[in-house]
């Protein structure tokens, strides 16, 4: 087989690239290391229920209007999704009471004017600073965009009207939602509001998060809406796989890749665990830039400086995750997502303090038994100090102990609900997504830097995912997948 290019994991960065590229006509192949394709957004099953192991909310899957990149390129391959749409999306729970979520824009004010009426009133004021961003972006599709010169031209020519509407907000587009809140907002409630918004898309506060991912944000969830992909997030995955074998590609599972092959300070292919050398001249690696350059790369391949500056790249800490099947009687008015901060006088990115919670069967009842639900809760835990040793399990429990407090402020009688339970450590991340330390990616702040982009100093070697321009999220590592493929040919 003559392949034009392999592609190094099945995350939704590379199977975008992948997809596309098969269906730019080119000879493509994804090596998985693992059983299940999918990486940080696959789905697992386990006696009945079928759990979503990464990300749980979603915007614009099934609407044609929607600036999604993932709905963009299922466009492109011919394939689709079924979905369910709802609001309120969930609940956030303070310590002073719930607040309802709603992805209508006013009634979101509305619920916030219970609250604190003047800071409905400097929350609309954030968000008019934000979304013309958002409009300015509908005009320009990202299935269109690349990440080499060639964008200059196709920006003048094709999207001229859309730029200019973009050029009077350019110092919000490479600020921090930070600077935007500093302007618009004082009343505290409302800043920790923001705060926690940016931290849930992020992995950062307002200060560190960038103004046009928040704008994307509420752009989408307020005029198009939140959605979810029956089956959960691994039918995301199911349909790029059926997009990229549809159009020629191929798909290896439990083909992990031990070796990027670098001959004459060019890309050659790469060599699997077992040994087997698979040729090709370009590889796109959407393992992370740390495992990319220090596990698959030997040292001497790329320049020293450019090695030791990628490898010092800040990266977000893992998270201790629980995993439940509970049955489901009386629970009949749950919705689907919650988010507990658990003490005001604590950060909000301190491991315990925000968990988040997403009960995907209250719109899905396929994803468990009759009479049950499936229960994904994750909170913030770094990767330093685990062991795999004699005190795991005990640590295990402890670690998870505020996800349970978090769960029984929705669920009181959660633990007389329990018929299967999983937990999750930061190793449990790192062995099965082989991600180094168990991370979702750089901890790259709004001004203090920027994601890579998707080239690397060696001729052929290419990369893709959440450690690459524009960032951590589905839509962002989808967007990284269509800028990869769209520049190589």
């Amino acid at each position: 087989m003559n392949l034009d290019a392999i592609v190094i994991g099945s995350g939704i960065g590379g199977l975008t690239a992948a997809a596309l590229l098969a269906r730019y006509g080119k000879q493509v192949l994804v090596c998985e290391s693992h059983a299940i394709a999918g990486g940080a957004a696959h789905s697992f099953a386990r006696r009945g229920f079928t759990f979503d192991s990464g990300p749980s909310f979603y915007c614009g899957l099934s609407d044609p209007r929607s600036l999604n990149p993932v709905r963009q390129v299922l466009d492109v391959l011919g394939e689709s999704l079924q979905t369910v749409t709802y609001d309120p999306l969930g609940h956030y729970h303070f310590p002073e009471g719930t607040f309802p979520v709603y992805s209508n824009g006013r009634r979101y004010r509305d619920a916030v004017a219970k609250i604190t009426p003047q800071g409905a009133i400097e929350l609309e004021k954030f968000e008019n600073r934000l979304l013309p961003l958002y409009d300015g972006m509908k005009g320009i599709p990202t299935i269109a965009l690349r990440a080499d010169w060639q964008i200059i031209p196709i920006l003048l020519g094709r999207y001229l009207p859309s730029l200019l509407k973009l050029l009077p907000h350019v110092g919000v587009i490479q600020g921090s939602v930070g600077e935007v809140m500093d302007k618009e907002v004082k009343d505290p409630w409302v800043r920790r509001l923001i705060d926690l918004e940016c931290f849930l898309l992020s992995g950062l506060k307002a200060q560190g998060t960038i103004a046009a991912e928040v704008a994307f944000m509420l752009g989408e969830r307020t005029n198009i809406g939140v959605d979810y992909p029956i089956g959960g997030s691994g039918a995301i995955v199911d349909a790029l796989v059926r997009g990229l074998q549809r159009w020629g590609g191929k798909l290896r599972l439990n083909a992990h890749v031990e070796q990027i092959l670098v001959e004459s300070g060019k890309v050659a292919g790469v060599r699997l665990q077992n040994g087997e050398v698979i040729k090709a001249p370009i590889v796109i690696s959407n393992a992370t830039l740390w495992d990319t350059y220090n596990k698959l790369l030997r040292p001497e391949d790329l320049p020293s400086s450019y090695r030791q500056q990628s490898l010092l790249t800040p990266a977000v800490d893992s998270f201790m995750h629980l995993h439940l099947g509970i049955r489901s009687q009386g629970l009949e008015h749950l919705t689907g997502h919650h988010v507990v901060l658990r003490d005001s006088n604590r950060d909000i990115t301190e491991p315990g303090n925000t968990c988040m919670i997403s009960i995907p069967s209250v719109w899905d009842s396929n994803l468990a038994p009759k009479g049950h639900h499936v229960v994904h809760a994750y909170t913030l835990e770094p990767f330093d100090g685990w062991r795999r040793d004699d005190s795991y399990e005990d640590r295990k429990k402890e670690r998870s102990h505020p996800l349970f407090r978090a769960l029984e402020k929705i669920i009181p009688d959660l633990r007389d609900r329990i018929v299967l339970e999983l937990i999750g450590t930061p190793l449990t991340h790192a062995y099965y997504l082989r991600r180094y330390k168990g991370t979702y990616g750089p901890a790259i702040a709004a001004g203090k830097g920027t994601f890579p982009s998707i080239y690397t100093p060696i001729p052929g070697l290419y990369r893709t995912g959440d450690s690459t321009m524009p960032g951590i999220g589905v839509p962002a590592v989808a967007a990284s997948g269509i800028l990869c493929a769209n520049s190589l040919f």
